[in-house]
């Protein structure tokens, strides 16, 4: 939230309850997380964070990778995420398609909305 200027009061919302969070734990303390929410026949995948310190080292990989292993355990259609442009490259690593939806702004950042089918 403080590297990229996001308010907390957008980071925190009425879908905390409803989501399933994937946290990498170093030492007792976070160092990598998601969150995925329901959509529709498959999930919306939100909040992918790494810490700065942390980064480069696969773990935002491991948390993609432990998210579409669920996801294909609980036979969803589709992951969907709206991926700051300068992540999109990451995602389609792992699969993940650019969507035809035009570019968006979230909490004033560029983003792309991408997909990944699984059915």
């Amino acid at each position: 939230m403080e590297e990229q200027h996001v308010p907390a009061n957008l980071e925190v919302d009425a879908d905390e309850g409803k989501a399933t969070y994937f946290v990498v734990y170093d030492a007792g303390l976070p160092v990598a997380t998601a969150r995925i929410l329901p959509e529709g026949t498959g999930y919306h995948v939100q909040r992918v964070a790494v810490e700065k310190a942390y980064r480069k080292h696969g773990l935002g990989k491991m948390v993609l990778n432990a998210i579409i292993a669920y996801a294909r355990e609980q036979n969803v259609a589709f992951l969907k995420l709206g991926a700051q442009l300068q992540a999109i490259g990451f995602y389609k690593t792992l699969g993940f398609q650019l969507t035809d939806q035009p570019e968006f702004l979230d909490a004033g950042i560029r983003h792309r909305e991408m997909q990944l089918q699984l059915t």
